[in-house]
């Protein structure tokens, strides 16, 4: 009998380790220093204000209470009081508005409030960078060139491309392929980097495939060789919600699109998954750095460390094999080549 209960109590706490596990994963921790009150000013983040009150600032969706004077708690304003509150044992954040600041109705309430992430440092990779698949990159347009043989062009001129528009669209976008992405573990290729060059008007088509166009907007110069590709209709977001990546993808950062080799917080970053692997706007990643090379000096043998932790990302871009991801804290510089968990 004796041993039977043994057995049914282990029994018990071994099927229980699972949910405690999970409950301690999804717990909720406070900043040991954290404010009961935080006064919003310009040029706050929704992710920025909730990391003065949480460890994991990217779980602000989870603390963010319904409050009856707001209308939308997500929408919060310079001079909006954000407060600490308790429901039911778990910490809630909730708005203190003073009415009277505030008329009923409002022009642009969209432009006023602030944003969940710095939308200044993404806009630009929105609106201009794209990853495009082997097969469509042969597929689309290549510029010829501009009238007069010119070999290069900008806004106001006009321009020759040869081939069948992916899409029968007026408005067109030029782009020129900056690099190519290939997952470091398996030599997939991943897709090119498209940056974008510039806006064109489709304004004739020919029997021998030649398209005529009218630069009406460039970055840079068109040059020949850069392809035809339909303007991506991006929607703006201002506010991402936040959740943990799904469970069991890992990745690796491919690029720093800013050009370099390192980065930090708010830089832009390239990653090795997609909407493939289920990737949606709003997943994060704990960033992890390579471990450095060390000597043994006993042994003379050569180790690699083990990786640390040094940051977060959000994904705010999502391609069919690549997404690009917005670094939100980091405590060492980011590389090419880290590894990216769930966080």
């Amino acid at each position: 009998m004796k041993n039977l209960l043994c057995s049914l109590l282990a029994f018990v706490m071994l099927s229980l380790l699972p949910v405690q596990a999970e409950t301690r994963k999804d717990t909720l921790l406070l900043r040991d220093d954290h404010p009961q009150e935080y006064v919003v000013v310009k040029g706050d983040t929704l992710w920025h204000i909730s990391g003065r009150f949480l460890k994991s600032p990217w779980k602000w969706p989870e603390v963010w209470g319904v409050n009856p004077q707001v209308d939308n708690p997500h929408l919060i304003y310079p001079g909006d009081i954000i407060y600490l509150t308790w429901v039911d044992g778990k910490p809630r954040l909730g708005v203190k508005r003073d009415s009277s600041i505030y008329p009923k109705a409002r022009v642009s309430p969209l432009e006023q409030a602030i944003h969940a992430i710095p939308l200044r440092d993404i806009i630009s990779f929105l609106n201009d960078n794209r990853v495009l698949s082997e097969d469509l990159l042969k597929k689309a347009p290549y510029v010829l060139g501009g009238q007069s043989e010119r070999i290069i062009a900008g806004a106001g001129d006009r321009i020759y491309a040869r081939g069948t528009l992916l899409e029968d669209q007026r408005r067109q976008g030029i782009y020129r392929a900056a690099s190519e992405y290939k997952d470091p573990d398996t030599e997939e290729f991943l897709g090119y980097e498209m940056l974008k060059i510039a806006d064109a008007d489709v304004v004739a088509h020919s029997k021998d495939e030649i398209v005529t166009l009218d630069v009406v907007k460039s970055h840079k110069e068109v040059r020949i060789l850069d392809r035809v590709v339909p303007t991506e209709e991006v929607r703006i977001q201002s506010v991402f919600y936040p959740k943990a990546s799904p469970e069991g993808v890992e990745g690796k950062v491919l690029s720093v699109l800013s050009g370099v080799r390192d980065a930090g917080q708010f830089n832009v970053v390239a990653l090795n998954r997609g909407m493939r692997e289920g990737l949606e706007a709003g997943h994060v990643f704990a960033i992890y750095r390579k471990g450095e090379l060390i000597k043994d000096p006993v042994t003379n043998e050569m180790l690699n460390l083990p990786p640390e932790r040094s940051g977060e990302l959000m994904v705010f871009k999502v391609f069919e094999k690549v997404s690009y991801g917005l670094i939100m804290q980091s405590t060492n510089v980011v590389s090419i080549g880290d590894e990216l968990r769930e966080p």
